[in-house]
C-alpha cells in the first residue's frame, strides 16, 4: 500500500489511505495555505472538524484548488459536547456552510464524552445522536459517517441500538500506543481504524530506537512513524504547516521489514512515556 491507495470502507466508499490533519492548524491564511500546499502535494484527503475552528479555511482552500470535489475526500467531525439528536443536526448543516460543499464524504462523532467531562458515561445521548448520524448518512449528504475516540463499550452501544454500523473510529495511534484491543475489536467489525496524531503530537521526533531504523532506510524519523501506521493497517492522519514536512510525510513509498515492524511493535511505553 502507497500515499496513492484507498483503504475501502463497508459501505463500498473508497477512502485515500492517507489524510492531512488539521487539529491545531490555527484558521486564515495558515490553514488555507496548508491544506493548498496538502493538495499540491498529492493528498487527496484532508481532515477537519467543527472545533478545529478552521473549516472556512479548509473549505476555501479546496475551492480554489482546481480539483474537482468527487477528487477530494472530506472529513469533519461532530463536536464532542454535542449529545443531542437536534443538536447533530444543526452542527452537521453548519459544517456544510462552513466548508461551502453540498456534502461531506465522512463525519465523525468527535468523542463519547465532553472533553470537559473526559470518561462520562453519555451512552443514552450517543444512542440519540448515532439516529441523526444514520438519517445525516441517509439524506444522501454525507457518503460514510463513523465516530472519533471511542471504546468497545462505546460503539457496542450504538451498534445494538442503531441500524448503521459506523464505517470509522478515529483513534490517538502511533509508535508505541498502538491501542491493540480497540484496534483488533474495529478490524474484526470492519470499521475502519484512522490514527490520528501518528508522531505522538511530535514528542517522538527525538527516539533514538526509531531514528536508528530511519537512517536503515535512509529516510526520515517522521516518514518512518506514518509509514509503519499505515502497515499495521490503519489510516495515518499527519499534519504539518511547513510545506517541504507536507510533502515529506506524504512520500511514503516504502516498505518497512517485517522484522523492523516487530522490533517498532516491541517499543512500547519506551517511545513516548505516558
Amino acid at each position: 500500500m502507497d500515499n496513492n491507495s484507498f483503504f475501502e470502507l463497508h459501505n463500498g466508499v473508497m477512502i485515500p489511505a492517507i489524510g492531512f490533519g488539521t487539529w491545531q492548524v490555527p484558521d486564515g491564511e495558515i490553514c488555507y495555505n496548508a491544506v493548498a500546499n496538502a493538495l499540491r502535494s498529492g493528498y487527496r484527503h484532508i481532515d477537519t472538524a467543527k472545533a478545529y475552528n478552521n473549516e472556512k479555511s479548509v473549505g476555501r482552500a479546496v475551492k480554489d484548488s482546481g480539483l474537482r470535489r468527487d477528487e477530494i475526500f472530506i472529513t469533519s467531525k461532530l463536536p464532542a459536547e454535542i449529545k443531542s439528536y437536534e443538536g447533530a443536526w444543526e452542527n452537521f448543516n453548519k459544517t456544510l456552510e462552513n466548508l461551502d460543499t453540498g456534502y461531506l464524504d465522512l463525519y465523525l462523532i468527535h468523542a463519547p464524552w465532553p472533553w470537559t467531562e473526559i470518561g462520562k458515561d453519555c451512552t443514552k445521548e450517543n444512542i440519540s445522536v448515532w439516529k441523526a448520524m444514520e438519517e445525516i448518512y441517509q439524506s444522501g449528504r454525507c457518503r460514510a459517517i463513523g465516530v472519533s475516540n471511542f471504546n468497545i463499550k462505546d460503539l457496542n452501544a450504538i451498534m445494538d441500538n442503531g441500524q448503521i454500523k459506523p464505517m470509522a473510529n478515529q483513534i490517538k495511534y502511533y509508535i508505541g500506543n498502538t491501542q491493540e484491543e480497540i484496534t483488533d475489536f474495529c478490524m474484526k467489525n470492519d470499521i475502519l481504524v484512522e490514527g490520528y496524531s501518528p508522531l505522538a503530537t511530535g514528542k517522538i521526533l527525538g527516539n533514538g530506537h526509531i531514528k536508528e531504523i530511519a537512517e536503515k532506510y535512509r529516510t526520515t524519523l517522521p516518514k518512518i512513524c506514518i509509514r509503519y501506521v499505515l502497515q499495521k493497517g490503519v489510516l495515518p492522519l499527519p499534519k504539518s504547516v511547513t510545506p517541504e514536512r507536507i510533502q515529506q510525510n506524504f512520500d511514503i513509498n516504502f516498505t518497512i521489514s517485517g522484522e523492523d515492524m516487530k522490533y517498532l511493535d516491541s517499543l512500547k511505553e519506551t517511545v513516548v512515556p505516558r
